[in-house]
């Protein structure tokens, strides 16, 4: 089978044998939003040279405006749920005709007043729970982080917090990226610099306010532009975990290997444990669905 985890921004492809072993990746920089019709053409073209007739995709490519929405299953939400609503996707006409190909749903948490949701993560978890069955608190950093409650082996809450993209915007597009080195050049994380972010998380004011001091202690020189950086990464992660203080340890981090060496970083500066997990649990869990 080939399992195909495709979100807004970027595609990546495992080829799977019989036992679920990964034989082949790709990865392709190919949001799934907005293609339209042209969505299984530009699919097969992705995985030429592949003739397997089972495809199981998950992430935006199950979002309204992706190949084919499939709806949000609410919380409490269970592997063997997910698998029952795998979202079957006609391909007769089309560059897939003959592969089977079904969409996984995402998962809905918060509250009638506030409602959360993911795409793509709950089947990472699915991974996840095929090898860490006991897992009660997961962390998926990126763009839009997800926090997620595991309750019984099910999915029992969602929380979202829009760190990575907060990144981007101050750093970019705010006063405070001219306390910075330009985006264009190379940058090199500084280690001190975001502990002492994380550690100013804690102390009165608020975020807002801390915000305004990487400008400040860059004008009174207590910060050079080459920290202020990883400064700012520190200030919006050590807020972004505090939130979520009380945790179940072990948190479970779900990541590549470079955002999830700040995370535990900072878990380990506020004295949680954590446990890095690699990012081919997608591949684990599309599998474990098909089962």
């Amino acid at each position: 089978m080939i399992a195909i985890d495709w979100g807004s921004s970027s595609l990546r492809a495992w080829r799977l044998d019989a036992n679920g072993a990964i034989v082949d990746t790709r990865r392709a920089d190919l949001g799934a939003l907005g293609h339209g019709a042209a969505t299984p053409a530009l699919l097969a073209d992705a995985l030429q040279g592949w003739d397997d007739t089972e495809l199981l995709l998950c992430g935006m490519v199950g979002a309204r405006g992706g190949w084919s929405e499939a709806p949000y299953l609410p919380c409490p939400a269970t592997p063997g749920a997910l698998a029952q609503a795998l979202q079957e996707v006609p391909t007769q006409g089309t560059a897939l005709q003959g592969r089977r190909s079904r969409i996984v749903p995402g998962v809905r948490g918060g509250s009638q007043a506030l409602p959360d949701v993911m795409r793509g993560e709950e089947t990472q978890i699915v991974g996840l729970l095929s090898q860490c069955p006991g897992a009660a608190q997961v962390c998926l950093p990126g763009t839009h982080s997800k926090w997620v409650s595991l309750q019984a082996g099910a999915i029992a809450g969602v929380h979202t917090a829009m760190t990575g993209e907060s990144y981007a915007l101050y750093r970019q597009h705010s006063m405070l990226a001219r306390s910075m080195p330009p985006t264009s050049g190379p940058e090199v994380f500084d280690a001190d610099a975001f502990a002492a972010g994380v550690r100013r998380s804690g102390e009165p004011g608020g975020l807002l306010h801390h915000l305004f001091g990487v400008r400040t202690l860059g004008l009174f020189d207590r910060l050079v532009p080459a920290q202020a950086p990883a400064y700012l990464s520190g200030l919006l992660i050590g807020h972004e975990v505090r939130a979520q203080l009380p945790l179940q340890a072990p948190v479970h981090l779900i990541g590549g290997p470079t955002l999830g060496a700040r995370y535990r970083q900072a878990f380990d500066l506020l004295g949680i444990d954590s446990h890095l997990h690699g990012e081919n649990l997608a591949a684990c869990g599309l599998f474990h669905l098909t089962r």
